[in-house]
Order: structure tokens, then sequence, then C-alpha cells
């Protein structure tokens, strides 16, 4: 199978398990999150925790799964845990972190510390924030959070596009040599396109409230793809991973995503 051929079957494959587990059912879609957020998190601490002691990375995954088991919690009002709670129990995580690094020795402790702590803020707690946008007023609404995969896509497609027809001028080529200001503008353009569209393909939001998450998307979205690459950079790898083969890793197809969630949500939640 050639690599072109690969990497469309992946690409069709990859948005039918999307479409499927947002829409189907809403426990579809908080179990397709919750396993996005499981690869995500086993990518980044494969790459960036120590192996010496076999089980710091369950430990660090354990943490970083936290956040949406417990939004989900909030919203399906299961449990008798309310935000305060909530906290409580991520403290009572991070401390364990400490007792786990005691009775686990290594060379850089608190290092490892830090990385689990950085990948639960990173990864854990942003994608934690998917339930509480879907399921606003206990309403399920998957357009919402489907548009902005949609938003994050068409930025990422208008910006590969353009930029490898008329892209020049390199935006950070300290981080990432092929990404251009020609290709970034492209991705502007072709984002606020799509959400043009999405406001009259789903009505659960206003035309400008698309608009401003458009802005979202083309700004924070961006950013975000080019934290990770400062991710990989650092580590000198191409690929977060290689679970969507001719595609790389999880991370990489959802880091822009993972990154505009935390300002997309605050102006849903706090405007919308």
């Amino acid at each position: 199978m050639s690599g072109f051929t690969q990497r469309v079957l992946t690409a069709i494959v990859f948005v039918a398990v999307m479409v499927g587990g947002v829409y189907w059912h809403p426990i579809s879609h908080v179990l397709l999150f919750f396993l996005i957020t499981l690869f995500c998190l086993w990518e980044y601490f494969d790459l960036t925790l120590p192996t010496e002691v076999a089980n710091r990375k369950w430990v660090g995954m354990g943490v970083g799964i936290l956040p949406i088991l417990l939004s989900t919690n909030l919203i399906a009002n299961q449990l008798p845990i309310n935000l305060v709670n909530t906290l409580l129990i991520l403290l009572v995580a991070i401390a364990s972190l400490f007792l786990f690094e005691l009775f686990n020795p290594s060379e850089k402790p608190y290092s490892n510390i830090g990385v689990v702590i950085l990948g639960l803020f990173y990864i854990g707690v942003p994608l934690a924030l998917v339930p509480l946008i879907t399921f606003t007023n206990s309403v399920f609404q998957p357009n919402i959070i489907f548009g902005l995969l949609l938003l994050t896509w068409a930025n990422d497609t208008g910006a590969y596009l353009i930029g490898s027809q008329i892209g020049k001028t390199k935006l950070f080529p300290r981080i990432s040599p092929k990404k251009t200001w020609e290709g970034s503008m492209g991705g502007v353009l072709v984002t606020f396109l799509a959400s043009y569209l999405l406001s009259k393909l789903f009505t659960d939001l206003p035309l400008h409230n698309w608009l401003v998450l458009a802005g979202i998307v083309s700004i924070f979205g961006s950013l975000g793809d080019l934290v990770e690459s400062m991710l990989k950079r650092s580590l000198k790898i191409k690929d977060s991973g290689s679970l969507l083969p001719g595609h790389g890793g999880f991370l990489d197809r959802f880091d822009a995503f993972i990154f505009l969630l935390p300002f997309a949500a605050a102006y849903l939640l706090w405007n919308a």
C-alpha cells in the first residue's frame, strides 16, 4: 500500500469514527473524547516520562484522565461530587504524585511531577471542557463541538493548501520552518468562510458567534499547533506517535483543537 493510499484510508476511517462518535448517542460522544484524551495522554507521557519505573506512565494517565471523568459526572449528576469536591479530588491526585516519586527513586523526581502536572493541564483539563460545551443546560448539542472540529480542520487545511502554493514568508522558523504567513492567512480566510457556512447548517448558534469562534480557532488553533511543534522539536522527533498511519499520532491531529478549547469554552459558556 502506497503512503498516499494509506493516508487517504486513515483519513476516511478517522472522519467516519469522529462523525459517528460525536452524533450517534450522548454516551458515544463522551466515550469518543474520553478515548481521544487517553490516546493523547499516552503519547505525551510515552515521549516525556522516564521508563525506569514501569508504572510511572500509568500514574500520569490516571491523573490526566481525571478531569474528563469529573466533568462528565458534573453534567450527568450521577455521583454527589460538586465543583468543590472536584477540585479537592484533583489536588489529592496531584499530592499523590509526590508520594509516588518519594517511594520510586528517580534522578529527577520533581521533573517527573512537573511533566505529569503539565499533561494534566495541557491535555486533560482542556478536553474535560468538551462535555461542558456539549451539554449546555443539560441539552445534548453535538453540533457545537463538531463545528469547532470542522473549523480547526478548515484552518489547518487552508493553511496547508495555500501555504504550499504561494507561501514564502516564514511564520515561525525557529519552531516550524515550513509554516508561512501566506499559509496562515489562507487558513484564516478558509476558517471564516467555513464559519459562515456552519451558521447556515448548524443553527444552534447565530452567525456572529460562529465568526467569533472562527477567530478563536484561527489564532489559538494555530498557536496550539506551534506549541506541539515546540514539544516535538525539543525531543527531536517528527510525530507524536504512529497510531494514525500516514498522519502521525493523536496529539498531532488534536493539538490545535486541545489548545483552543479553553478559549472557545470561555466564550461559549460566558457569552454565547
